[in-house]
């Protein structure tokens, strides 16, 4: 029932990271019942990922933890952060001290 719903959100999570050229480390799940109680579960992964079956599985997996004691759910999330972004992955070493005439 729920896996159309995860599969959009999952797809809308990929565009954005394409869009921003990145990948995330930590994905989050977000449950608001009608009592407007909510929850969050999520996972961190060793590797950042940007696949769209990774996204779904883990959002699905994640979702599947949750007891839902016959309650009813009014909006469902997923969002990935702890991004690594390609193009900031860069190393570049600082000097130690900016004035190299520094006497101690």
């Amino acid at each position: 029932m729920f896996n159309n719903c995860f599969l959009l959100l999952s797809k809308s999570v990929k565009q954005r990271l394409e869009q921003h050229e990145t990948r995330g480390r930590t994905l989050t799940l977000k449950v608001k019942f009608s009592d407007f109680q909510q929850l969050t579960r999520s996972k961190t992964m060793l590797a950042a990922v940007s696949e769209l079956s990774t996204i779904f599985e883990i959002a699905k997996a994640l979702f599947e933890s949750i007891d839902l004691e016959n309650r009813s759910i009014r909006l469902l999330g997923i969002s990935l952060s702890n991004l690594d972004n390609a193009k900031q992955t860069q190393v570049i070493q600082l000097p130690l001290f900016q004035n190299a005439g520094i006497i101690f």
